[in-house]
């Protein structure tokens, strides 16, 4: 990880860039004739999901994540197009690209968004909010998509600012400006404040920001928890310290399913973490790593999470090894439970601890067989199997071949192409 110091300064120099409607934008680009139409990417009029709307559509109530008929009940005209998922890599690449050419501090945080320190730019580019224009004027020219920015002195307020910016502006705060301009807004525009935490501010009569900022700490630690209550205070008044940091590869990698209210059962767990643990090692081996730290992290009724973690003596990045070793964190974490009451709402697993994994050193049979070690029969034989159903889905696609569990888990929900857009690249 690398912390950019290009420079102390009490200006706007934080840029939060944030491509508008990105997955709808870039279907409207594609196809000229969607342009100024209210669109959803991905369900149908019959069901399945909306994986993203245009702001067309949001007019009308349309969101991401609700049912295709419940979009078209409140769109008539709504139109739904599939995703086209090569072209939303290639084209946010691109974007990020740009945004490399104001400065080498660029920290992207999700296939569309990024942030920017351009403190050691202003003397090439002009003040953050010129900077701000031209990025915004070249991503417009050059890759043909909308883009908001927001710029100001802390990370916090910066991405505040581009959610203010939406659709397709530009908002800089000065320094002087900062509390004044958060006052107002609603609460739910801060960074970590999702519908739970909304509501329940709600309940106290805290609506905006600045009714945030008013209210004491211990009211607030009481209401969320300790550490997210005197964070959200502290980010209320725009107390931020963090910096804009690069980090040239992942640290970890990870996937998570979320399943509405479900008591776990065997054939569940094992379904999910299969599909999970599919796709965390398919990237893994893409990439030729490997790492020997798993986590697995459960959602309990109200909102309640439990994570728990095993270190393994040696790196794997095999599909049946990590689902093998989540199940049984998983089923611990679930078993310390009280299993009369015991609901589980989400499931995810990371790997961490990565290291590159070029070659399998083959172990000698002079220990007790272990399918978790990569080196031994089972561990290398898993290995050739998963290597030749990623070449298969690599010539015939990815629903060509599969484990069970996993294949059907595909059946439904968000395509796992969408998903891994949105996951951390290594």
């Amino acid at each position: 990880m690398f912390e950019y110091d290009g420079g102390v300064s009490s200006g706007p120099t934080i840029l939060h860039a944030d491509l508008d409607a990105f997955y709808a934008s870039v279907e409207q680009l594609l196809d000229p004739a969607l342009r100024g139409r209210p669109i959803a990417v991905g369900g149908s009029a019959r069901g399945g999901v909306v994986l993203a709307a245009s702001y067309e559509a949001k007019a009308h109530g349309v969101q991401g994540g609700m049912p295709g008929w419940t979009a078209a009940r409140l769109c008539p005209t709504l139109i739904f197009v599939r995703g086209h998922f090569e072209q939303y890599q290639r084209l946010a690449d691109q974007v990020m690209d740009i945004l490399g050419d104001f400065t080498p501090a660029v920290q992207r945080i999700s296939i569309d968004e990024a942030f920017l320190d351009v403190s050691g730019s202003t003397h090439l580019f002009g003040p953050p909010a010129a900077i701000g224009a031209r990025l915004r004027r070249r991503v417009r020219e050059e890759v043909g998509l909308p883009i908001s920015v927001g710029a100001a002195r802390t990370k916090h307020l910066a991405k505040v600012a581009s959610q203010v910016a939406k659709p397709d502006g530009l908002v800089v705060v000065e320094p002087g400006d900062e509390l004044r301009f958060l006052d107002p807004l609603p609460v739910g525009l801060m960074w970590g404040v999702g519908p739970v935490a909304e509501r329940k501010l709600a309940n106290l009569g805290i609506h905006t920001i600045g009714d945030l900022a008013r209210t004491p700490t211990p009211a607030l630690e009481r209401l969320l928890g300790h550490a997210v209550g005197a964070k959200l205070n502290a980010l209320a008044l725009n107390d931020d310290p963090r910096r804009v940091a690069t980090s040239p590869r992942a640290r970890s990698v990870g996937a998570q399913s979320a399943l509405g209210r479900r008591r776990p059962t065997p054939e569940l767990v094992r379904a999910v973490l299969g599909h999970l643990a599919e796709r965390i090692a398919s990237r893994l081996r893409a990439k030729g790593r490997a790492g020997r730290t798993v986590t697995v992290r459960v959602r309990l009724a109200g909102m309640r999470s439990v994570t728990r973690s095993a270190t393994l003596s040696a790196p794997i990045a095999t599909t049946l090894t990590l689902t093998e070793v989540a199940e049984r964190l998983v089923w611990q974490a679930i078993r310390e439970q009280d299993e009369s009451v015991v609901e589980i709402s989400l499931l995810a697993i990371s790997v961490s601890n990565l290291t590159t994994q070029s070659v399998i050193q083959l172990e000698l049979p002079l220990e007790p067989e272990d399918p978790h070690r990569p080196g031994s029969a089972t561990g290398v034989a898993r290995l050739a199997l998963d290597s030749s159903m990623d070449a298969a889905r690599g010539r015939f696609g990815r629903d060509a071949v599969g484990y069970l569990p996993a294949t059907l888990r595909r059946s439904g929900g968000a395509p796992d192409e969408f998903r891994e857009l949105a996951e951390r690249d290594l």
